[in-house]
């Protein structure tokens, strides 16, 4: 049986690391690789790097950054953030990148996910969905960094994913982005249920039970946080114990 995974997200703008509230109010939160680093040491199982600059003006930036956290860090490495093509990918993962997650472009050309997947490997490619409930309740799909609402039902669109190659789902909630309310548990279960593929569940956790709780409950493969270990005095090694007391199965730091 896997175990299940611990996952910060680090939000990268201008070469700093930042955090959202509902994909807005932006607020800055330190150094990626000084905050890489601890990471490391804490045996987080791996790290998600998003940009939400994602302009090619400012590419570079980011590819600097994955490249020094690579060089200096032990851990797997998944970035996403304005990926437009398979040359993207290309330049990511030879600056140290180990996976990357598509959105946007993928939502604009679904065949691009099909392409990344035999070209690089389904391993490789993590299909990121930002998702919101709009004015009549219903669940959709938003690209841009949120900014753009689709007309699509993420249940559908993470079948298709699946079905063109996409090896793992990014699964972020824009609703319980930053708010430290607790993770979208009953509708992440829904999306779980109805893929084979890995999902990782973001956004909302606040307390070490919002873990236990999301692995438990709707049967995610990963959690991935951020705003509690930046405004709060947990880490991922308190959390991995907690999880762990619950009889989750995680990791040991140790581990090889």
């Amino acid at each position: 049986m896997l175990a299940n995974r611990l996952i910060p997200t680090l939000l990268l703008r201008d070469g700093r690391l930042v955090k959202t509230i509902q994909f807005d109010r932006i607020r800055d939160v330190g150094n990626p690789l000084t905050t890489a680093k601890i990471y490391d040491a804490q045996g987080v199982d791996e790290l998600l790097f998003l940009d939400i600059d994602a302009s090619r003006q400012k590419r570079e930036i980011v590819i600097n950054i994955i490249s020094q956290v690579a060089d200096e860090c032990f851990m797997p490495l998944t970035v996403g953030g304005g990926i437009r093509d398979c040359d993207d990918i290309q330049e990511l993962l030879k600056n140290g990148a180990d996976k990357v997650s598509i959105n946007s472009a993928a939502v604009r050309d679904p065949g691009f996910i099909n392409k990344a997947a035999r070209k690089f490997g389904r391993q490789c490619i993590v299909a990121g969905i930002d998702y919101k409930k709009n004015t009549h309740g219903n669940y959709r799909i938003h690209i841009d960094g949120g900014r753009t609402e689709t007309d699509l039902d993420p249940l559908t669109w993470a079948r298709e994913v699946e079905k063109r190659g996409a090896g793992e789902i990014f699964l972020y909630s824009i609703d319980r982005d930053g708010t430290m309310l607790g993770y979208d548990v009953h509708f992440i279960r829904t999306i779980v249920d109805g893929v084979t593929i890995p999902v990782i569940a973001c956004g909302g956790a606040g307390r070490l039970e919002d873990f236990v709780e999301v692995i438990r409950s709707s049967h995610a493969s990963a959690a991935a946080a951020a705003s509690i270990f930046h405004f709060t005095d947990q880490s991922p090694i308190k959390v991995r114990s907690f999880m762990r007391q619950a009889d989750l199965r995680v990791r040991d730091i140790y581990d090889s």
